[in-house]
């Protein structure tokens, strides 16, 4: 299991901090396909169907950014692997993390909690 900053978060990073671009990485969205999350990774392992969420963004330390977001499951499934992007659809993922299964029935939900720490 692994949680990756990817090679593409890290550009738009840099793209921020220059204000090359406006977007904010605020999306979450989950997938159901197997992988380990890598920092080459510009997508998740076969995204599932559901709308990304807009996260509720927060500093919760001056050295963090925090992306908070509930997906509720339009059918069931089993959840594999989340990640942060800048928009609704497409976009930059920024960071990828893969885990245990999470078997869902319609209905459930997980919130997830992805953290940037610049150290």
């Amino acid at each position: 299991m692994a949680t990756v900053l990817t090679t593409v978060g890290k550009q738009y990073i840099v793209d921020k901090m220059d204000t090359t671009v406006t977007t904010k990485l605020e999306y979450v969205a989950w997938g159901t396909g197997a992988g380990t999350a890598a920092v080459g990774d510009t997508i998740l392992f076969t995204e599932a169907p559901e709308a990304r969420t807009l996260g509720t963004l927060s500093q919760p330390s001056a050295d963090t950014m925090r992306c908070v977001g509930t997906i509720t499951a339009t059918a069931a499934r089993t959840i594999t692997n989340a990640g942060s992007f800048t928009a609704s659809a497409a976009g930059t993922l920024g960071v990828h993390g893969d885990f245990t299964g999470i078997v869902l029935a319609l209905n459930d939900q997980i919130q997830f909690t992805i953290d940037i720490q610049i150290t």
